[in-house]
């Protein structure tokens, strides 16, 4: 790989917070897709299951802006309309925010049903110290479902993006998050 290339790429450190972050959101949704069928014990788990891994993109999330404010992020492709440029900033930082905020909300509801969060049976993370109010705690839920589906559809549009950047632009699209591939200079 050149210099050039690698400075149009992203460091392997973002590569893997990327992909990693991305599979835990993706495995996520269907969760809780999948616990909306089910019943008892066995949704309860599910919902269990949603909730933990919620708390730990959360944790790779905040890795990862770690990570992002120590090294260098490379420049959008030189070729891009002033409006794509603007479109993946805005939706970047949008999903910043869905990945630090749905958790917290999930959070913060669960702590208002007076609820710990269990991780994955290794330990339990105490609600947070806001008294109980089941209404509040419901209407956190509906923001956090709308916030996950937002979240769904601006995951689409991400992935439209680089493949049409990357078939139709040929400037590197998904290559700049993958260690090999062609980012033309």
């Amino acid at each position: 790989m050149t210099d050039t290339a690698t400075a149009r790429r992203y460091s392997t450190g973002a590569m893997i917070f990327h992909w990693v972050i991305a599979v835990a959101v993706i495995v996520n949704w269907r969760i809780v897709e999948n616990a909306e069928q089910l019943e008892g014990a066995a949704r309860g788990a599910a919902m269990g299951n949603h909730k933990a891994l919620g708390i730990t993109i959360l944790a790779l999330t905040i890795g990862r802006l770690l990570w992002r404010w120590t090294h260098p992020v490379p420049p959008l492709p030189s070729d891009l309309a002033r409006w794509e440029a603007i479109l993946a900033r805005t939706v970047h930082v949008i999903f910043y925010v869905l990945l630090i905020g749905l958790p917290l909300g999930g959070w913060t509801a669960n702590s208002l049903a007076g609820r710990e969060i269990d991780m994955f049976g290794l330990f339990t993370i105490p609600p947070l110290p806001l008294g109980t109010n089941e209404d509040a705690a419901k209407s956190i839920f509906g923001l956090h479902a709308t916030g996950g589906s937002i979240f769904i559809y601006l995951i689409a549009l991400h992935i439209l993006g680089a493949l049409k950047h990357t078939f139709f632009d040929k400037n590197g699209g998904i290559f700049r998050m993958l260690p090999f591939g062609k980012v033309p200079g």
